[in-house]
């Protein structure tokens, strides 16, 4: 990883920090080429477009707003340099080392693991896995009550119970809240908190809330963040989310939960054997 970083910086890739605009535009796509077609030799060795394809998926090369065209460019430049120094280190006998066949073993079972669950994973995504999940999540749900409101915050009770005042005789709440209210959050949305279920507010300022019919504004109510003013706009019985608005949530549960359950069944079919040398995690403490 140090190499990949030494070389973004002093390598081809850093010329992207230097391209205009225009020049980062992606011009019309070329057809994909295969992966063995080979883009460019490094003393003979050749580096192929799959290599470039890999080196695309590694998150440290990620380059935001670059066209795809003008990315594969750099990639090819990257991966010269990575061969230039990959051979340089052979020179060097640096892959003999114990500690380098140690290194190189970690990673090959990382990324076997890796692609393994990976792979695993996405079979466990299907149309019908999604939708019985889904179907069975919206069974759960117990219809929730939400309250859109408005809040003005104040320091102390004798200043909540003059902005109240002004308030119910017949001054904007939102108005008020821009001219008065200490909550940086909602001050320029006029005191605004959006829709809220009771779970999502500190106890004293949720249960004033939701006794509030809509368009009444509250007496002063202490939090331990101040004392607050509300007004509750609106009410209602918060919406189960659609099929649609779930399926990636859904799809990423799928998808984990496929992957522990591999790992889970993998250490119960297995033989694992820990020797005295290793080190023993310590016992929670209790509280």
């Amino acid at each position: 990883m140090k190499t990949c970083s030494l070389l973004w910086r002093t390598g081809a890739l850093a010329l992207v920090l230097a391209l205009p605009a225009a020049a980062q535009q992606a011009p019309a796509q070329a057809p994909a080429q295969a992966p063995d077609t080979v883009v460019a030799r490094v003393n003979g060795a050749p580096v192929t477009a799959g290599d470039l394809a890999v080196a695309a998926d590694d998150p440290a090369l990620s380059l935001p707003g670059v066209g795809d065209e003008q990315k594969k460019a750099l990639l090819v430049d990257y991966m010269v340099d990575l061969k230039l120094g990959a051979q340089a280190a052979e020179k060097a006998k640096i892959g003999e080392s114990p500690d380098f066949t140690r290194k190189l073993a970690y990673f090959r079972d990382k990324l076997l693991l890796d692609e393994y669950l990976e792979r695993e994973g996405k079979k466990a995504v299907t149309p019908e896995a999604a939708r019985a999940l889904y179907d069975e999540t919206v069974k759960a749900m117990k219809p929730e009550e939400e309250v859109h409101a408005r809040h003005i915050l104040v320091e102390s009770e004798a200043e909540a119970k003059k902005i109240a005042g002004r308030i119910k005789g017949g001054e904007d709440f939102a108005k008020v809240a821009a001219e008065t209210s200490k909550d940086p959050g909602s001050k320029a949305e006029g005191g605004d908190l959006g829709w809220f279920t009771k779970e999502r507010m500190v106890a004293p300022f949720a249960e004033a809330a939701f006794k509030l019919d809509p368009g009444k504004v509250s007496d002063p109510v202490k939090t331990q963040f101040g004392w607050h003013v509300i007004k509750v706009e609106e009410k209602r019985t918060k919406p189960v989310p659609g099929f649609d608005e779930m399926k990636e949530q859904i799809d990423a549960y799928l998808t984990r939960k496929t992957q522990q359950d591999i790992i889970t069944k993998l250490r119960e079919q297995a033989k694992v054997e820990k020797t005295d040398a290793a080190p023993k995690a310590e016992e929670p403490k209790k509280p």
